[in-house]
């Protein structure tokens, strides 16, 4: 039975197809003849107890320069869709956090993937946390003395936002590294939040590993590799994708943290393993979806869709 959907996403203009996995959801829904529409989170409304956003019905193609249309906005009841798809990019502030109470109103007559009070609840630096023995050890403080004992006791260290995104605000410090105190002066002048600081893994340099499960099962995975002269291994700041499977210790860590997916509701995930520790776990909005067809993998979309319609028909 086709779909009504709704995606919530930064606007489909600004999107870059060959990589983005909003994209890749949007064309398999319409491959299957759901019917697609679009909106940004700041056409959100919720009035009186009903939940609102100004819809544009939504064609997707895949064609760069030329890969979406919209119709005109029509003031529309959220609750008149089978599905919401929870997609803007964090960062993960209180305007995100809004959007989850808001949406959550509709949850789950309209099924809003991924589930946004769990979304709300589990965010993706915090949640790892969950797992101490699956990660590296890992400091959460505004306390300079407690990162600057951190760095004593376990060397070079990742210094990060906490709710930062996209590799953006990373830092590697070595062990004499003279810049810690600056970097944290900076930090807390930045953030009204706490940030996060992990032992740094060697291991990096041959990777971080996005491994995405649907349905708390791992469905595929994409090994991004930093450039040369940079820890960070983000695509869109010079990672490079290349192919990969997964060891035994990454299956390991599916099925320890799949069943705490199940529970929250979590369709779609991402995580990010770098050797054999686990460092975050992504339910905002995952990405990789692409790059895993694109090097031979399964396709996720596919995967993803067979998921929601279990739960819708």
């Amino acid at each position: 039975m086709p779909l009504k959907i709704a995606v919530q996403m930064d606007h489909i203009s600004t999107v870059s197809i060959a990589g983005d996995t909003t994209f890749a959801l949007s064309l398999e829904a319409q491959r299957r003849g759901h019917a697609l529409f679009h909106y940004t989170p700041d056409r959100l409304t919720q009035e009186n107890g009903k939940v609102f956003a100004r819809v544009e019905e939504m064609t997707v193609r895949d064609e760069a320069g030329d890969h979406f249309s919209l119709g005109e906005a029509v003031r529309t009841n959220l609750a008149e869709m089978d599905v919401v798809l929870l997609r803007q990019d964090p960062p993960f502030d209180m305007n995100y956090i809004t959007t989850t109470h808001i949406l959550e109103r509709i949850h789950p007559e309209t099924l809003v993937v991924n589930d946004p009070a769990w979304v709300r609840n589990s965010p993706e630096k915090i949640f790892v946390t969950e797992f101490p023995d699956l990660m590296p050890e890992t400091l959460i403080t505004r306390d300079a003395a407690e990162v600057a004992a951190f760095r004593k006791a376990h060397g070079d260290i990742i210094v990060k936002p906490l709710y930062g995104n996209g590799g953006a605000g990373i830092f590697h410090l070595r062990e004499d590294d003279r810049n810690l105190s600056s970097l944290l002066e900076m930090f807390t002048q930045m953030f009204r939040e706490p940030f996060i600081v992990q032992r740094y893994l060697k291991d990096v340099r041959k990777g971080d590993k996005r491994i995405i499960l649907i349905d708390g099962e791992p469905a595929g995975a994409i090994n991004r590799v930093p450039a040369e002269h940079d820890s960070r291994s983000n695509m869109h700041v010079g990672g490079r994708a290349e192919a990969t499977g997964l060891t035994d210790r990454e299956r390991e860590i599916c099925a320890r943290i799949g069943p705490s997916l199940r529970e929250r509701g979590f369709i779609l995930v991402g995580i990010d393993v770098i050797g054999d520790y686990m460092t975050e776990i992504n339910v905002t909005s995952p990405t990789g979806v692409r790059e895993v067809k694109r090097f031979g993998g399964a396709d996720i979309a596919a995967l993803f869709w067979d998921a929601v319609e279990k739960r819708r028909n």
